[in-house]
This record gives structure tokens, C-alpha cells and sequence, in this order.
């Protein structure tokens, strides 16, 4: 017969006190003289008395948890931070919840909630929105440790960690117009996200230095998934004259539009040249390889748990704002046109 684990209760019976003066020995809280604490202690001792640290670790706000918060984490470069960010913790003697916002600012607000009432002891966060905010506030308010990493929000001043997104998408559209490239579609997701209004900036800004008008008819959005992506990518090459180039967003897009391509019979890169935001695996398991710009993605969660456990350990100050360059990678996807 298995044994039930010994009770509070049992304690206090064994030690011949009361529940609470035994709480009181146990967890070290109130008043107790030496002789009885000493009785309830041999108790527990004796029955394998165990109590609930996890509990009294919640209510005393000490347990070792810090939280992060990321969009989809099906997104190699989120999974990647992700990582990261644990194995950080846990060299700080911290255990890491991770939570998806799956890019919905109502999950994002939800999950922030559920956290805060474990009374977790600092957050990172990648932001849904660039404006709608309130709930990050909040942290702030409270001086609840908080990193921002990959995004930042509207008046929000605290800690963070993105990169330079707008320099690196125009670093990829005036590739592709040094290439001959006039017609330059961009494969982007909801603008209220920050890394999609900086690259959006970018790839304008390159337009504008190469003299050339923006076509709204040469951009697609589209939800970052695989899944969207294709269908995005078939939208915009189903057009009468569609883009001889293409830049996306993020890896998942970049996978998305290389199989609207494979089902569309569009070969990379005589028919259509591609630049996509981060780096990926498979950019170099496929033929041609992809060109990327790609994100210092090893630095990036390092950095942002770094900051975070800095405040957790008391360093005061201002907050600190690292802003990673991006470097692009030539690889075989583009091809300079022909009536260029």
C-alpha cells in the first residue's frame, strides 16, 4: 500500500501543537519558542514532512522564475532567443517560463496576466503592437524588471534589445536595384508590429533614393506563417506584370514564397530574384542558395537576459538600449536583369 505523504496537520498533531504554531515553526514566520519549534521540527522529521515550497516560495514572491514572451515560436529566430534566454537563466539559477503571443496582442495581455499573478520576477517581451501598450505600462509602474527584445513600444522606457531593421531591408532593396531591379515586391506582415514599420521604411527609403515611385500593387501582407506566405506570394505573382524581385519580411515568408514559386513553375533566380530577413537552415539547402540579411540571432536573447538578470540583481540606472547591426549575405537568389 502506497503511504499517503504526511500533512501539515499531522505535524501538529505528532508535536502536539496547533496547525498554525506549526505553520509558524516550519516557515519560520511569527513566534515560537525554542522547545516547541524544536518538537515540530523532530515531527516533520519523522514523518517526511515536506510542505509546499513551491507554494510558499509563490506567496513569498522568491521563486527563482522570470518570464518571456515572444511572438510565434514556431519562427526559427523566436525558437532560437528562446533558447538562449533558458540556458542564461539557468546559468543565473533562474528557471524560465516561455510563453507564444502568436502574435495577438489579446494573448499577449492574457499571458502577461496569468504570469503576473505566479508573481514571476522579471519579464522579457517582444511586443505585438507598436502603440497599444497599456499592459507593459503597467509593469513599469509596478518596477517589474522588463526587457523589450526584438521591438520596441511607444512610450515604454525600459530596457532593450532590437536590431537595425530598417538599415538592413534597405540594404537588400538597393541590392536588388544595383542588380537592375525596378519592380521590387515586399512580402510584409501587420504594420502595427515595430519590425514590420522599420523594414516597410527601409524598403521605401531605398525605392525613393533609386528613383523609383512605390506601387502599392507590389506589395503583399500577409500573416507570418508559411501557410499565408503562399498564398500572399501567388496573389502577387498572379498580377500581369508582376515583380521581377522579391524581398520578404522574415524566414517563415521566405520559406512561404519559395513554395508559391516551386507550385507557380517560377524559377529563382532567372525568373524572379529573392532577398529574405533572416537567416535560416534550409536557405542553404536549397538550389540556388537564398540571399539574406541576417540578424546576430546568437547575441540577441543573450543580451536581453543579461539586462534582465542585471535588474533583477539590483543594478539601478538608466535603461540600456542595444541596437544590433545586420549584415547581408550574397548567396545565389539573385540575378541582375538582363535589360538592365
Amino acid at each position: 500500500m502506497v503511504r499517503k505523504p504526511a500533512t501539515l496537520k499531522d505535524v501538529a498533531a505528532l508535536a502536539n501543537v496547533s496547525r498554525a504554531t506549526a505553520a509558524r515553526a516550519l516557515n519560520s514566520y511569527g513566534y515560537v519558542g525554542d522547545e516547541t519549534a524544536q518538537k515540530v521540527q523532530a515531527a516533520a522529521e519523522k514523518l517526511g514532512y515536506r510542505g509546499n515550497r513551491l507554494a510558499q516560495a509563490l506567496r513569498s514572491g522568491q521563486l527563482p522564475i522570470v518570464g518571456c514572451i515572444l511572438g510565434d515560436i514556431q519562427n526559427p529566430f523566436f525558437a532560437r532567443i528562446a533558447h538562449d534566454i533558458e540556458v542564461l537563466a539557468r546559468e543565473c539559477g533562474h528557471n524560465l517560463v516561455i510563453g507564444s503571443s502568436e502574435e495577438e496582442l489579446g494573448q499577449e495581455i492574457s499571458l502577461l496576466a496569468s504570469l503576473q499573478s505566479l508573481s514571476i520576477r522579471g519579464f522579457i517581451v517582444a511586443p505585438t503592437s507598436a502603440d497599444n501598450n497599456a499592459h507593459l505600462k503597467g509593469l513599469i509602474a509596478e518596477n517589474v524588471p522588463l526587457v523589450l527584445i526584438d521591438r520596441v513600444a511607444e512610450g515604454i522606457d525600459c530596457d532593450s534589445v532590437v536590431v537595425d531593421n530598417e538599415g538592413g531591408a534597405r540594404k537588400a532593396v538597393e541590392y536588388l536595384i544595383g542588380m537592375g531591379h525596378r519592380r521590387i515586391g515586399l512580402l510584409q506582415d501587420d504594420m502595427r508590429i515595430f519590425t514590420s514599420r522599420e523594414r516597410m521604411s527601409g524598403y521605401r527609403a531605398a525605392l525613393a533614393a533609386g528613383g523609383i515611385a512605390p506601387d502599392d500593387r507590389m506589395v503583399a501582407v500577409s500573416q507570418s506563417t508559411v501557410e499565408h506566405a503562399v498564398d500572399a506570394t501567388i496573389r502577387l505573382f498572379s498580377q500581369k506584370n508582376p515583380p521581377t524581385a522579391l524581398f520578404t519580411v522574415d524566414s517563415l515568408m521566405t520559406q512561404g514564397a519559395l513554395l508559391a514559386f516551386r507550385s507557380m513553375g517560377i524559377s529563382i533566380p532567372h525568373d524572379v530574384s529573392l532577398i529574405g530577413f533572416d537567416d535560416f537552415n534550409l536557405a542553404t539547402f536549397t538550389d540556388p542558395q537564398i540571399t539574406v540579411v541576417a540578424q546576430p540571432v546568437a547575441e540577441i536573447g543573450r543580451a536581453a537576459a543579461r539586462l534582465l538578470f542585471d535588474r533583477l540583481s539590483g543594478q539601478g540606472g538608466q535603461p540600456q538600449k542595444f541596437r544590433f547591426e545586420t549584415k547581408m549575405i550574397v548567396r545565389g537568389s539573385v540575378s541582375r536583369r538582363r535589360d538592365a
